[in-house]
């Protein structure tokens, strides 16, 4: 006979463990990770982690070490290399009562899920008029700039922004790892969760007793007065990066916003800061055409048409499929195309 899992009524019985080989405070991205997943299931016996190479091997990148053999198989397990089937798994456990946190292996392996996110993901907690939430956090490794090989550095973020019902977050820093993934897990809608990987091994700060601002909330990095530059994930350390370059060698002074939330956006952050500057450059990795700077711009000229001192234009990849590795630094944007578009709109009218 079948066994029908039912989900626990009492919470777990919380279990310390050493984080992912790292020092308290100062995390890597993966270990941040590793340590917000631990922290939810230590907290809410709901929480299921699964997909391909999760339990045994902990990832590609031992984001989820050590999880099975804490938790063990029933909550962290290893599942076939079939994306469709691993969200639709996740869609019936959440409908049982369960708190699932599906892993799909790289960027470029999720489309043979888009239809289980598109069809059925996105919409069920509408089509029950709320009765039924989907509490599922679909973990992604992705974009760029690791060297990777084809279907392994895509930019996936417009289709999910593009289909209503989806919360979509992309963590820059460690800190923002633990805390948006924290955020995810505990919210009934569903969360694309897209981890850029090119940050995975950079280390920062973490407190984990305080929480930091949730999904919806973006940040000022670096605060400027000449141009806004919106950008979000590894775009974030390259537009800082920019603008220190802007600042030593041109006298330009750049604001640095991170989205951190893409659905939900905060507007009123970006509003506020391009109000300020009255210029504005979007930055991010993916292909130009319709990427999610369009819909920035777009919005931007909308609402705040006569604030701006001249149009805002966007930094990102090429209308091409990702290229080999060794042309990977050609493609994605890097300072210098940023600043290229900082003159541009510095010299506009």
């Amino acid at each position: 006979m079948t066994q029908i899992l039912e989900p626990p009524t009492q919470p777990a019985t919380p279990q310390k463990q050493p984080r992912n080989g790292a020092t308290a405070g100062q995390l890597t991205m993966v270990a941040a990770l590793n340590q917000a997943l631990r922290d939810a299931m230590d907290a809410d016996r709901r929480v299921l982690v699964f997909g391909t190479d999760v339990g045994v091997q902990g990832g590609v990148f031992r984001v989820t070490e050590g999880l099975a053999e804490t938790f063990g198989e029933q909550r962290c397990f290893d599942t076939p290399l079939a994306e469709s089937a691993v969200i639709g798994i996740a869609i019936g456990m959440a409908v049982r009562g369960f708190v699932p946190v599906p892993e799909i292996q790289f960027d470029g392996f999720s489309y043979p899920a888009l239809d289980q996110v598109v069809s059925h993901l996105a919409k069920y907690r509408s089509r029950t008029r709320g009765a039924v939430p989907m509490p599922v956090t679909v973990r992604i490794p992705s974009f760029g700039g690791i060297g990777a090989a084809e279907h392994h550095s895509e930019s996936t973020e417009t289709y999910w922004a593009h289909t209503a019902g989806l919360k979509v977050v992309v963590p820059a820093d460690p800190s923002d790892a633990y805390w948006l993934l924290r955020h995810a897990i505990t919210t009934p809608d569903p969360v694309m969760f897209l981890e850029p990987k090119r940050r995975y091994w950079v280390r920062g700060a973490v407190d984990t007793e305080h929480p930091a601002p949730g999904i919806g909330c973006a940040a000022v990095r670096r605060s400027g007065t000449d141009v806004t530059v919106l950008t979000y994930g590894g775009g974030v350390a390259t537009a800082l990066s920019a603008a220190e370059i802007a600042a030593q060698q041109h006298g330009w002074s750049l604001e640095v916003v991170d989205l951190r939330s893409l659905v939900p956006l905060d507007f009123d952050t970006v509003a506020a800061s391009v109000r300020h500057t009255g210029r504005c450059v979007v930055l991010h990795e993916g292909p130009r055409n319709l990427g999610y700077g369009a819909e920035l711009a777009a919005r931007i000229s909308e609402e705040l048409f006569y604030e701006l001192e001249a149009p805002v234009l966007r930094a990102s990849g090429f209308d091409t499929p990702y290229p080999p590795a060794r042309l990977e630094r050609l493609w994605l944007p890097g300072p210098d195309r940023l600043l290229d578009l900082v003159q541009r709109v510095l010299e506009l009218p």
